[in-house]
């Protein structure tokens, strides 16, 4: 099993995206490969949590469209 790392950032904090955030498949209602947030939107955690398989951190940003995205630490910076 994977030791889980701990997260940089936590619930409630503002956050800007540093890459356009694409769908990968996973966005329910939206097609592949749509722009889901493009760079430098920012947004706020609304939930932490863990990949089960890797123990990487996921953080649940919702954006000013209410559109709530999940986006691993290197997508994300805190404004």
């Amino acid at each position: 099993m994977i030791e889980p790392r701990q997260p940089l950032y936590q619930w409630g904090q503002r956050m800007r995206a540093v890459i356009d955030l694409i769908n990968d498949g996973s966005y329910p209602d939206m097609p592949a490969d749509a722009l889901l947030a493009a760079s430098g939107t920012m947004g706020e955690i609304v939930q932490v949590g863990t990949h089960v398989d890797s123990g990487t951190p996921i953080y649940l940003v919702e954006f000013p469209d209410r559109r709530v995205i999940g986006c691993l630490e290197e997508e994300i910076v805190p404004v």
